[in-house]
């Protein structure tokens, strides 16, 4: 069974078999890529798109009720392959809508002494709410553009007040340097997966699944203790410590942007249904926001030392 969620299993992912295409062999005559754990692939066996012999609509899950119980089979409504440019559409769409939302959020909620509490609970309460959205969106088993635009404003809210906050008050340019970061990072892990440089396998997978796990669960941990203890808690966010789990992060981040280009990949390769150019949009999203962050707070802790 695949796990849903976009963050800590990637779709494509499966317990049985791994990531789709690693190590099965190529079809016959076809191109070089595997079917065994491939959601997609052209084979019946274990693909949820395959149309069996005989009847070709028996069990499509794409047609008519009549057609499941003999009738004559029609030709169901398809809805086309997923392309590269539904993923670039649909990514620009959502990152569009969170920037929109974040430039607003920056000039509507001001940071001044008079305001910073109002804001930055409204900025609070906004990333609480995307967060939720994120999660429901996570396990659902088909993607839910609403949803998905949604997390995106209220995320841009969160990330506008944030922003803000840093910028003004802490490290003038702050916003700008971590946006330009993030896109260093992007595209240099682009770079590198299109030349082999990064070989996205089971292994990989792994090791980049435990190291977010841990890295997240210290970072719940020295929350606690900064909630309940005061200060900075264990000093995983702040000073020498700060700055090394700041790095950590972005390459976590960095390591979530191959999973993603892996996800588009296969989805392309193995013919996946349109609406899973929103699942991609989704992830690179929920990572491009982990990137932006980890540069927004590496910078302020920089900062703040100074």
């Amino acid at each position: 069974m695949r796990s849903r969620n976009p963050v800590f299993s990637r779709r494509g992912f499966s317990r049985d078999n791994g990531y789709a295409g690693f190590n099965a062999a190529p079809q016959a005559g076809g191109p070089a890529v595997a079917t065994q754990g491939n959601p997609y692939a052209q084979g019946t066996q274990g693909n949820p798109y395959a149309q069996p012999a005989g009847n070709p609509y028996a069990q499509n899950p794409y047609a008519q009720p009549d057609q499941q119980f003999g009738a004559p089979p029609q030709a169901p409504a398809t809805t086309g392959r997923m392309t590269m440019d539904d993923v670039v559409i649909r990514t620009a769409s959502t990152l569009g809508v969170l920037v929109v939302t974040a430039a607003l959020a920056w000039a509507l909620l001001p940071v001044d002494d008079a305001n910073i509490s109002r804001s930055y609970g409204i900025g609070i309460g906004a990333a609480l709410i995307g967060m939720v959205l994120a999660l429901v969106q996570s396990f659902k088993r088909k993607p839910t553009p609403a949803l998905i635009l949604l997390y995106a404003a209220f995320e841009g809210v969160f990330l506008g007040v944030v922003s803000s906050v840093v910028d003004n008050r802490i490290a003038d340019g702050a916003a700008m340097q971590a946006v330009i970061g993030t896109m260093a990072v992007f595209a240099g892990v682009l770079i590198a997966y299109k030349a082999g440089w990064i070989r996205v396998n089971r292994r990989f997978y792994g090791f980049v699944m435990a190291a977010a796990l841990g890295f997240v669960l210290l970072m719940m941990v020295n929350l606690l203790f900064a909630v309940f203890g005061g200060g900075d808690g264990l000093g995983f966010r702040s000073g020498a410590l700060g700055v090394v789990f700041g790095i950590v992060g972005i390459i976590l981040g960095a390591c979530f942007l191959a999973l993603d280009f892996k996800q588009v990949e296969d989805g392309l390769a193995y013919g996946a249904p349109r609406e899973e150019a929103w699942f991609a949009a989704f992830g690179l999203t929920l990572t491009l926001v982990w990137i932006y962050l980890e540069f927004l707070r590496l910078i302020a802790i920089l900062n703040s030392n100074d």
